[in-house]
């Protein structure tokens, strides 16, 4: 019962509505009822105090020949220098962006500062009324009476300041009139009620209104800045907010800092498990992100895997670190998720306003650039944005704009490394390998542009270029030698991929079982719906599919079973360690005689040496590739490595 009388009385001072049989609602649809309410009073806050000014001028004017004059002077000086004051405050506030959640803190003090104001006009009939001539006495009346409506008016939203205003107005005006049985003020006193009573009901029926109009306003909006999957706010209202703190930062200098993070092993569990169990992944990483925030504050989801916190008020850096290093923390236990546990982690970017930006588009591109570099030194990294920072990421932006000119400018070419036939000694195809000659940087290696082109949509236009030009190299080959192009996961999930190969073999004139697109098993599980419809298609086609980088993903022997591959390709770490690690030796000999159960061909990466050759010749694997057998070629170069008696002489058993 004491709880229960406790929780009552927070609410009621706390502005709740329900307290009154109002709306009920959760905190944080309070914290917003709340903010629209103090914003109402401040909209009405300045007019009221300059009213509150004048007619204690008024009433000390009026009061002047009183004997009370002297306490009616000193009172009035003071509540008029308080109103002046609290109205220049006010006027400041409304000049700063509306809080999008007020604490039940912030409204106890409104109560308390509408009590000591109400109490202040309470005095006037107690202390002046009796000793007031009767045009001191009309006036006395007419200012209790316009103090009464007024504050019904400014707390119009608030029926519990509205009762802290008026209640020591009406009992002060009780107090006076309870003084003298004449009939006429009898009379006043019913006027004075009634008129308190349809004053304080307007009150209630306004701003049940109101708190109803509020909540109706929330949900609407929660279409648009919230995110269906986790319920946390979205881009759209992360921009709003962030817009936010920076006109807070421009009228009043409040600092506030931003947060980007970036799950680190989100794509695994994509992978891995499927997206039901990766959205129940990101479900459940909202929900932690969010209990390590303040009451006001919100974690958005701004991208997939992407996630954004703006803290306003900030007092020192300390305080970002502390809440960046709670969402590291956040991640230390395993997620359960379809009865298994799931490691994850995040990465952090800090930026801190206005030292870092003062522009949103500036404070986002420097977290992004903090992001990254969090990203590249680990799993769990917090970094705070500097110099350095930004220059690496100019740096990227200018190596993204060369590269939407690369091919216009013909700086992208092809190199081939071949493929050999461990049976015949002769080389069978090449794969064609993408490389970048930039005009002043020099031999950009793939590892950097490729993942920009992945990024930024510009893989679609160099796929296709790259497809075209390795058709039109073939043509020129013997007929029995293949070619294999790589593929990105935006590529192979690209619609218009099939149009674009069938014309690059038509306008090549190559038959279409020459070209083998080479795809990584992480790429083909990530979208594994789709991915079966595409490889059957290329199928029918005549195009052969190879399986790379085989072992180093998440492997499942189910898609070797149900998706059309011609070859798999055993992953270099397995080749390079099979001689001196047991374990890598027995991956690859299992992996060879699967494949040959399965009528699969089987290629081994990153043969160096001799005697890996001949382990891999022992047990019967179809193909090699590698340094020892050569290095990637100019196209130029392929004519001589197709010497069929050169590679038997070097190659053979």
């Amino acid at each position: 019962m004491r709880t229960q009388l406790t929780s009552y009385v927070a609410r009621l001072f706390a502005g709740d509505l329900s307290a009154f049989g109002g709306p009920a609602t959760d905190e944080a649809v309070a914290g917003h009822i709340r903010a629209d309410q103090m914003s109402q009073v401040l909209g009405y806050s300045v007019g009221i105090m300059l009213a509150n000014a004048c007619n204690a001028a008024v009433l000390a004017v009026a009061l002047w020949h009183s004997p009370d004059w002297k306490l009616a002077l000193a009172w009035a000086v003071i509540v008029a220098a308080a109103a002046i004051a609290f109205g220049l405050q006010s006027h400041a506030s409304r000049r700063i962006t509306k809080p999008q959640f007020v604490s039940r803190r912030a409204m106890h003090r409104l109560v308390r500062n509408a009590f000591i104001l109400g109490a202040a006009w309470g005095i006037v009939p107690v202390a002046f009324f009796a000793n007031a001539a009767t045009g001191g006495q009309l006036v006395i009346t007419c200012l209790c009476s316009g103090m009464l409506a007024g504050g019904a008016l400014a707390f119009a939203t608030i029926p519990i300041a509205a009762i802290a205003f008026t209640a020591p107005i009406f009992v002060g005006i009780a107090i006076c009139l309870g003084r003298d049985g004449d009939p006429a003020y009898v009379l006043m006193a019913i006027l004075v009620v009634v008129y308190g009573s349809v004053l304080l009901r307007a009150v209630f029926v306004n701003s049940f209104t109101f708190a109803r109009r509020v909540i109706r306003q929330i949900e609407a909006e929660r279409t648009v800045r919230q995110d269906p999957l986790t319920l946390l706010p979205n881009r759209f209202a992360f921009n709003e907010t962030l817009d936010a703190a920076l006109k807070r930062l421009t009228l009043s200098g409040e600092e506030f800092a931003v947060l980007l993070l970036d799950l680190d092993r989100f794509k695994e569990v994509n992978d891995k498990f499927g997206h039901p169990a990766g959205d129940e992944f990101l479900v459940q990483v909202a929900n932690r992100l969010q209990r390590c925030t303040r009451a006001a504050e919100h974690v958005a989801r701004i991208g997939g895997d992407e996630f954004a916190l703006v803290m306003a008020n900030l007092a020192r850096p300390e305080d970002a670190l502390d809440i960046a290093e709670r969402f590291v923390a956040a991640f230390a236990e395993p997620f359960q998720i379809e009865s298994r546990q799931i490691v994850g982690a995040t990465s952090v970017g800090i930026v801190l306003a206005p030292r870092d930006g003062t522009t949103q588009l500036d404070i986002m591109k420097n977290a992004d650039a903090a992001l990254y570099r969090a990203k590249k030194t680990g799993p769990g990294t917090v970094c705070f944005f500097e110099a350095s920072d930004d220059r690496i990421s100019r740096d990227r932006k200018t190596l993204q704009a060369d590269l939407e000119g690369a091919i216009a400018r013909d700086e992208l070419f092809l190199v081939f490394q071949p493929f050999l036939d461990l049976g015949e000694s002769r080389i069978t195809g090449f794969e064609a390998l993408l490389r970048w000659q930039h005009p002043t940087r020099g031999l950009v290696p793939p590892s950097e542009f490729i993942p920009i082109a992945e990024e930024t949509g510009l893989i679609h236009e160099i796929g296709e270029w790259v497809i075209r030009r390795a058709c039109a190299t073939l043509s020129d080959w013997p007929e029995d030698i293949r070619v294999a192009v790589n593929f990105s996961a935006a590529q192979f999930h690209n619609t218009g991929i099939l149009q674009t190969i069938v014309q690059a073999l038509s306008d090549a004139k190559v038959a279409p079982h020459r070209l083998e697109i080479e795809i990584t098993e992480s790429m083909l599980l990530s979208k594994y719906g789709s991915a079966a419809s595409i490889l059957n298609a290329l199928l029918e086609l005549g195009v052969t599919v190879a399986l790379d980088d085989f072992g180093t993903g998440f492997s499942s022997l189910t898609y070797l079973r149900k998706l059309p591959f011609s070859r798999i390709k055993i992953d270099q770490s397995f080749i390079r360690d099979m001689l001196v690690q047991p374990d890598c030796a027995a991956i690859v000999k299992s992996v060879i005689s699967l494949a040959r159960d399965l009528d699969i061909g089987v290629v081994a990466e990153g043969v160096e040496t001799a005697d890996q050759l001949e382990y891999l010749r022992q047990f019967s694997c179809d193909e090699a590739q590698g340094y020892l057998i050569s290095r990637p070629v100019s196209a130029d170069g392929v004519l001589a490595l197709l010497d069929a008696k050169k590679i038997r002489a070097t190659f053979a058993a």
